[in-house]
């Protein structure tokens, strides 16, 4: 039995990051789906919405092969806190995430979940690549 804690914010990144476990589960694995907001003015109607359908499609896709538990997070901490924590929580055998290919500047000038999870959690990750953006 594996445990798997898997970070989406999309439908799109969903269907990735289930191509990616399509294969490597079994009948006994569980997949703990996290979306996390902040919360307050950072969250509004549409990010929860499309965190409710990226959780959704984790569900439809990988639920007749595993056990699914989704989890929607909005409070306050910022989305690599809640997929470490989540892990430490139900002692996850592996963390999947996926990641964008940026250039040069968008890597300065913005931060990253998924550069925060790498440097900070002490579980085994699995990084998805996904589309490229410029």
């Amino acid at each position: 039995m594996t445990t798997y804690v898997l970070g989406t914010n999309s439908v799109h990144r969903s269907a990735k990051l289930c191509d990616y476990l399509d294969g490597r589960l079994d009948d006994g694995d569980t997949v703990h789906a996290v979306n996390s907001h902040v919360g307050g003015d950072q969250t509004d109607g549409k990010d929860t919405r499309d965190g409710n359908d990226a959780l959704n499609a984790v569900s439809s896709r990988l639920g007749a092969i595993c056990t699914v538990e989704t989890h929607q997070f909005v409070r306050g901490n910022d989305p690599a806190t809640d997929l470490i924590q989540c892990a430490e929580e139900v002692d996850a055998d592996e963390l999947v995430i996926g990641i964008r290919k940026r250039n040069p500047t968008a890597k300065i000038v913005f931060g990253s979940t998924a550069q925060d999870v790498l440097l900070n959690a002490n579980v085994p990750m699995a990084v998805v690549p996904l589309e490229t953006v410029e």
